[in-house]
């Protein structure tokens, strides 16, 4: 694999809405050496924020301004995970670290 490339997959109505658009699901995507957060990464591929709740990165869940590099494997994670789920995958604590960023940059 080519180190500037980050794999990236997309589930659940992401999913659907790049079947729709006729793209692939799971897809290399070329990053610059010090990388882009996931709200920039999704801006990029044309995917609306407001659908997104969180971002896998290398199996670990992280905020939507978590910074994602080269290498990486990504999986954006869309916005109704059901409430138990949101707990078991990390939903809960993400969004709540993600909130407290936004906070302390405002």
């Amino acid at each position: 694999m080519d180190h500037s490339v980050a794999t990236v997959r997309l589930f659940g109505a992401l999913h659907t809405l790049q079947k729709e658009r006729g793209g692939e699901t799971m897809f290399e995507v070329e990053l610059p050496p010090g990388g882009v957060t996931g709200a920039e990464l999704a801006t990029m591929l044309d995917l609306p924020l407001s659908m997104i709740e969180g971002v896998f990165c290398n199996r670990t869940v992280r905020p939507i301004g978590y910074r994602l590099m080269p290498g990486d494997r990504i999986a954006f994670v869309p916005e109704g995970t059901p409430g138990p789920h949101r707990f078991f995958l990390g939903l809960y604590a993400a969004g709540k670290e993600g909130a407290e960023a936004d906070e302390s940059a405002s």
